[in-house]
């Protein structure tokens, strides 16, 4: 239970201590608290002119923001990875702290309504795909970032959604929640160089490894406006790229793997960019995450 807010008052007049012990004790008091502070000591960095006092509250307000996201993505991941846009979400929040998850979802199911307004139950699978395609590129606009492909801002979802550009796990993973939200079982496949999304026979399953190729209608290119492919499309592309066959780059994989591959993305980028400490920061958050 948190303590009351004079107790709290008290502790965040203590952060101002020249003291450094008490500074730290104080701190650490604060920071146990967690993200119900926060309105707290912005208020009490808004009301001083003491910069180092500022500076203090805005690296404690940058921890508890850190330390809870942190706690909420070991929390998903815990609890079997099942929601991947809150995946994604918890991912940008390392970046963006105040991102609320109405952000992302709220403009996904107004997408979903679009398309589901146009759906209906005589269309083949194909046909459904083609109504989805429509609504998400041609209405809402989505496409791939080909002038900017490193840019940190195609991974975190919410930049993705606000500016419709993105990488290719980024547009495949909006364009994978919207065709589920809608009822369409449509996963993802962890193709290296690129990301493509599988039309499933049936709805999903637990065990990923029994979901057989026989029971994949086709698969879809979303950073190719929604290509319809075939397995020969695939092994083309496998040998173009001189990369040997394995059966995991023809089936669905899991959550887990998809916000990996986020994560993994956003180091790559960084390190383009020579932002150090965000590599560091990203290959942290990869620690957290288990073996698929």
């Amino acid at each position: 239970m948190g303590q009351n807010t004079r107790e709290i008052q008290a502790l965040i007049t203590l952060l101002e201590d020249p003291d450094m012990e008490i500074y730290r004790t104080a701190s650490s008091s604060l920071l146990r608290q967690g993200r119900s502070i926060i309105p707290q000591l912005e208020r009490a960095w808004e009301n001083s002119l003491d910069q180092i006092f500022q500076g203090r509250l805005e690296s404690l307000i940058h921890q508890i923001q850190h330390e809870d996201t942190t706690k909420e993505l070991k929390a998903w991941l815990k609890g079997g990875y099942e929601d991947l846009l809150e995946g994604a979400w918890l991912i940008a929040r390392f970046q963006f702290p105040d991102l609320n998850y109405q952000e992302v979802n709220d403009p996904l199911e107004g997408i979903k309504k679009d398309v589901w307004l146009e759906l209906n139950e005589n269309l083949t699978a194909l046909e459904k795909v083609k109504v989805l395609n429509h609504i998400f590129f041609d209405i809402h606009g989505f496409s791939k970032n080909i002038k900017n492909f490193y840019n940190p801002q195609n991974s975190y979802i919410n930049q993705v959604i606000e500016k419709r550009r993105g990488n290719p796990v980024s547009i495949a993973i909006l364009y994978m929640v919207i065709a589920q939200k809608i009822g369409l079982p449509v996963y993802g496949i962890n193709l290296p160089k690129n990301f493509i999304l599988a039309y499933m026979d049936y709805p999903a399953i637990s065990d990923y490894q029994d979901r057989q190729i026989d029971n994949i209608l086709f698969y879809i290119n979303p950073y190719n406006r929604g290509t319809v492919l075939g397995r020969k499309e695939i092994e083309y592309f496998l040998k173009q790229q001189q990369m040997e066959f394995h059966q995991s780059y023809f089936l669905p994989c899991s959550n887990l793997e998809i916000i990996k591959r986020v994560v993994t993305n956003l180091i790559n980028s960084y390190e383009r960019l020579g932002f150090q400490e965000k590599v560091i920061q990203y290959r942290k958050v990869l620690q957290f995450f288990p073996e698929d």
